[in-house]
């Protein structure tokens, strides 16, 4: 074996295994600033540079691990220094998603939100969404997107860019397809509620399944079933549905910061 070649061995070990520690830390700290402050649909998101910290360690946590196939196939053939740069373009990309969904929470929130108070649309505004969300899992663009991110090869030889900003843009790119394949589930998250470890365990369960397993574009068809099945559950019976905390009974945002 050529110097060259063990040196890319050693740099996808060492890679694997950052990225490994990366996921696990990002875990730890999300359970531990997440633990106890699960109001269901409609949490209260907090101050922006709160949200966004929490946010971005939940990307961290629950996207890192699936997109493991992207990450460890840019660090064979790149520099050991490029692959960080890479990983900081993607996590900038659903820090954008983040501010995005931030943004619309306050902009509904302004326009007064009684109308979706859990005992009046609350349900079926949550369930329509986790419903709509399973519709898009069958789409064309769906579908694209996570062919992409199963299979990133094709990108790294004809989208491949030199230097860190060539990484850095690389890194954005592949958030971007990712965004295309997962803001659904993203929404199905805020959905149910965004501070609940359960459903971030969940839907961090589905991501990786749909593109690391084998079966990844089966399994995502099959997932589409059951989020519509949870929409019509929720909107038709949310007090029946294992892990979602009825916002009614939850803290105050004062009470989960004490």
């Amino acid at each position: 074996m050529s110097v060259l070649a063990l040196r890319r061995s050693a740099r996808f070990v060492w890679s694997a295994a950052l990225l490994l520690a990366a996921g696990l830390v990002a875990w730890i700290v999300a359970v531990d600033r997440m633990r106890g402050m699960d109001a269901g649909p409609g949490t209260d998101l907090g101050g922006l540079a709160w949200f966004l910290g929490i946010w971005v360690t939940m990307m961290a946590a629950m996207m890192l691990p699936s997109a493991a196939p992207m990450t460890l196939m840019f660090a064979r053939v790149s520099r050991k220094s490029q692959t960080s740069v890479f990983v900081v373009g993607y996590l900038a990309v659903w820090a954008a998603y983040g501010l995005a969904a931030y943004g619309a929470d306050r902009l509904v929130t302004a326009a007064g939100t009684e109308w979706l108070a859990w005992d009046r649309a609350g349900p079926y505004v949550a369930g329509g969404a986790i419903a709509a969300a399973g519709l898009y899992q069958l789409s064309p663009l769906k579908e694209l997107c996570l062919r992409h991110c199963r299979g990133p090869f094709h990108y790294v030889v004809h989208g491949w860019r030199e230097g860190r900003l060539g990484a850095l843009r690389i890194g954005a790119e592949h958030g971007a397809y990712c965004i295309g394949c997962c803001w659904g589930l993203m929404a199905v998250l805020f959905a149910l509620g965004v501070m609940s470890l359960f459903w971030m365990a969940a839907v961090a369960g589905v991501i990786f399944a749909e593109k690391v397993l084998p079966q990844g574009l089966r399994l995502s068809h099959m997932f589409a079933l059951v989020l519509v099945a949870l929409g019509i559950w929720v909107a038709v019976a949310p007090g029946q549905v294992p892990g979602l905390t009825d916002p009614s009974s939850s803290p105050t945002e004062m009470e989960m910061r004490s």
